[in-house]
């Protein structure tokens, strides 16, 4: 009966974060939609860009900044450089010769939300924008980050990061479309369980110091919720990033980022003081999808155990060795669910084991 239960238990699990909780969601949403108050509003902004060694891409993301369609007296470009050893600190002090709008400021080294707290009080807008060094944004992506602060209940708001087509053999960009469509649904419903680093605000006034060890990304959507602020989805802001080059590389980088989430899972305090909705949205969208390479390994052992106790159980590991099969075969989708699934369990191991470090790596082949 233990092996059945946990047979069920994980195959219906699976089920419910990868199909059923995506269209459950978008039923919702469009059910009971609240929708976000947007107006024609013009904050100041500060915009931060955490770098680290980003010597090949800095200049191009400070004149991609300067370009934006916004009023360029509202706007103040700031480049937390964590104790950069290449010559990003040379470059940007250049541009900022000619260009009084941008700021260095250099930071002790500590890793990226370390370099923004330290930032964030030396910088003036009203408004906090932040993004990738790696990243390059629409001409209208401030504009339309913003207009959502006319709600007021509105505290963060994140824009639509798209994948550019990768040189190798990488599918993020196919897994982040889907992502896509269930942070629509969520912010429709009320607020989204992730962002991402590339193209995101919050009000000055809602900003937090979090651990210097949790990425904004996931960490500041569930704490403005708990605070009882909106934490929201901007499609029509829109950011562009090159993805790892290859599978193999995406792995790596889902490795380092997956340590982060559990440690945000297990000591971030994530699950209290939510409502119903977005509790149930927090779990099915994040505790069982980071928990989702556990969850495909006990349903292969039991359904290795179970295999001659019927045929549904035979007919399950077939189908997954099937599936390994064609993850091994060749490069595409099967292998990137494989690995990336995979990146869960073996990022919860080596955080029980070493921890989780502060600092970030580049990810390989992403800038």
């Amino acid at each position: 009966m233990l092996l059945k239960g946990l047979f069920w238990g994980s195959l219906g699990a699976l089920a419910w974060t990868h199909v059923g909780y995506p269209v459950a969601a978008t039923v919702a949403s469009r059910l009971r939609p609240r929708p976000v108050r947007k107006g024609d509003v013009q904050p100041r902004v500060s915009v931060i860009v955490a770098a680290w060694n980003e010597e090949d891409v800095i200049e191009r993301r400070l004149e991609n900044l300067l370009e934006l369609d916004y009023p360029p007296e509202l706007v103040e470009i700031v480049v937390a450089s964590d104790a950069s050893s290449d010559r990003t600190d040379e470059l940007v002090q250049a541009v900022s010769a000619r260009e009084p709008r941008v700021r260095l400021v250099r930071c002790p080294r500590g890793g990226k939300v370390a370099a923004q707290n330290f930032t964030v009080p030396q910088t003036s807008g009203d408004v906090l924008a932040f993004s990738d060094a790696n990243a390059t944004w629409a001409p209208d992506a401030l504009a339309k980050l913003v207009r959502s602060f006319a709600d007021s209940d509105v505290a963060y708001v994140c824009g639509e990061l798209q994948l550019q087509q990768p040189d190798g053999t990488n599918r993020e960009g196919a897994y982040w479309r889907y992502e896509l469509l269930v942070r629509a649904a969520e912010s429709a419903l009320g607020s989204i369980t992730g962002g991402n680093g590339s193209i995101y605000a919050v009000r000055r006034n809602d900003y937090l110091e979090v651990d210097p060890r949790f990425g904004h990304d996931l960490s500041f959507p569930y704490r403005m919720v708990q605070r009882g602020r909106r934490a929201v989805f901007e499609p029509e802001a829109v950011a562009y990033e090159k993805p790892s080059r290859d599978v193999e590389d995406e792995y790596r980088r889902k490795v380092r980022m997956f340590e982060h989430c559990w440690l945000i899972v297990l000591r971030g305090q994530m699950f209290g003081d939510l409502d119903p909705v977005y509790l149930a949205e927090v779990l099915s969208h994040r505790l069982l999808r980071y928990g989702s390479g556990l969850l495909h390994v006990a349903l292969f052992a039991t359904s290795a155990a179970l295999a001659r106790e019927g045929r549904i159980y035979a007919a399950a590991l077939a189908a997954q060795l099937a599936f390994l099969s064609m993850a091994a075969a060749r490069p595409g989708l099967p292998r990137y669910y494989t690995l990336v699934t995979w990146a869960t369990v073996e990022a919860l191991a080596n955080y029980l084991r070493n921890g989780v470090p502060a600092v970030w790596e580049k990810a390989e082949g992403t800038r």
